[in-house]
């Protein structure tokens, strides 16, 4: 394994596992898994990153951050943290990630993500960034760390009925609201039902996007009716097809509202099926969603400032563990952007 700066000690700490495992590693001695060598060279890659802030004198707060998303969401999340770690300062602020973009959560993703948390309680952390489905076992952990004093934060989609510490992000429901607005000034008196497509129903923050759009909509165009398309992980060949096989059905599908993701996918699947491009209302700005604006493929994003939300989510967990004064946390600013205004 390539040389590098840091101690045993740290290294350790950053993957989650033991001095003695990672000491058998970095040696080059046998009788280590090759995923645990990955999550060696994973963790040395994590300090590298964020060495500036390892050398940094001052309180030293370790956090881990919990995803199921898929890769375009997660490495954005990524570096909005590491970018914002230096302005942080004089605390010393270190993060691990821990995602996972595999569908079938009530299979093996459940159990995958409720393993992750509770080997995360297990070693030293000062807390947690979690974007999780809101789902009974998911609460029930986020209980179980809390019960041992670690504090949860939830990022995007909420955990309401967990006794997590605080949630950072938007408004949901006034997201959803406002691309409602937004489609029906802009469809005008155009037929057809809209289309809103989900990456799974048991996101609370996706499904409180839907409910937002969904009363607008009824409150704006009573008439406009809504087709779901939902349980696609935001993975694009699982949307594709679902879209697909939802547009067979239907005459006429002028605008379609993505709650989650997958644009490219969308688009391919209308004009697989010979159908006019929609217009097409998104979320976050991507890799993805930023080449589909500037090619006017989609007519608006609805996005908030990461770097901000994952700088308020390790403020609330170094208030938490007394290394700041307690303060408010408010909901996200929502932006409309569109290929004009590009930031």
């Amino acid at each position: 394994m390539p040389s590098h700066p840091f101690r045993i000690r740290e290294v350790a700490a950053q993957a989650g596992l033991s001095e003695a495992t990672v000491d058998r590693v970095l040696n080059g001695r046998g009788g280590v898994r090759e995923s645990t060598i990955r999550e060696v060279r994973s963790a040395i890659a994590d300090l590298e990153r964020q060495r500036d802030q390892v050398r940094l004198a001052g309180r030293t707060f370790l956090i881990d951050v919990v995803m199921q998303a898929p890769a375009r969401f997660t490495g954005p999340v990524r570096a909005a943290l590491e970018a914002d770690l230096p302005l942080l300062r004089p605390a010393v602020i270190r993060a691990r990630f821990h995602f996972s973009e595999t569908g079938h959560f009530r299979e093996t993703a459940a159990r995958g993500l409720i393993e992750t948390l509770e080997n995360i309680a297990r070693h030293r952390t000062q807390g947690i960034v979690l974007k999780a489905p809101d789902t009974a076992e998911v609460n029930e952990a986020v209980a179980r760390l809390a019960g041992r004093g670690i504090p949860v934060v939830t990022l995007v989609t909420d955990l309401p009925r967990s006794p997590r510490t605080a949630y950072v992000g938007i408004d949901n429901r006034a997201a959803g609201a406002t691309a409602a607005y937004l489609m029906t000034q802009w469809l005008g008196r155009r037929p057809g039902a809209v289309m809103v497509t989900l990456s799974r129903s048991f996101f609370r923050g996706e499904e409180e996007r839907e409910m937002g759009f969904r009363s607008a909509l009824r409150s704006m165009k009573p008439g406009r009716r809504v087709i779901d398309v939902t349980d696609t992980d935001g993975l694009d060949a699982t949307i594709r097809g679902l879209v697909l096989k939802a547009l067979k059905n239907e005459a006429a599908v002028p605008a379609v509202y993505s709650i989650g993701g997958g644009n490219t996918a969308i688009l391919a699947a209308f004009a697989e099926a010979g159908r006019p491009a929609p217009l097409l209302l998104a979320h976050d700005l991507d890799e993805d969603n930023i080449r589909l604006l500037r090619g006017g493929q989609v007519a608006a994003v609805l996005h908030h400032d990461l770097r901000l939300d994952m700088r308020r989510a390790a403020q609330v967990i170094m208030s938490a563990t007394n290394g700041l004064p307690d303060f408010a946390v408010v909901p996200s600013a929502i932006a409309v952007v569109t290929p004009f205004n590009l930031p």
